[in-house]
């Protein structure tokens, strides 16, 4: 059997780092990667194909894809508003893996819990 590519473990424990003073955080494998999920609601991801997938408000991101290495997510051939790629280069460094993980733990926050 073929394997998808994995994530990035140390993407992940970097992530869980990112996450330790966020209560309610629970990790589940989703879409190849693994995700980590605030109040049942997918915040943040160490992706399948690399980088971060992460949720933000829907209205926000145009402003966000204007940033280096930031694109929307494609599902079934569409862009989604409110879903991210954000790619390695992008997160190479902790405090912008920081600000990532608070866009989407702030968005997961404002949803309701599952």
């Amino acid at each position: 059997m073929l394997q998808g590519m994995a994530y990035d473990e140390d993407l992940a424990d970097r992530l869980r780092g990112a996450l330790q003073h966020v209560d309610g955080v629970t990790e589940k494998r989703m879409f190849g990667g693994l995700a980590f999920l605030v109040g049942g609601n997918m915040a943040v991801a160490a992706s399948g194909q690399g980088g971060l997938m992460l949720r933000c408000d829907p209205s926000r991101s145009d402003e966000l894809v204007a940033e280096q290495g930031v694109s929307r997510m494609v599902m079934r051939g569409k862009e989604m508003d409110g879903w991210l790629r954000v790619e390695d280069t992008a997160v190479r460094d902790d405090a912008a893996l920081s600000r990532w993980v608070d866009v989407g733990v702030g968005y997961a926050s404002s949803l309701p819990a599952k």
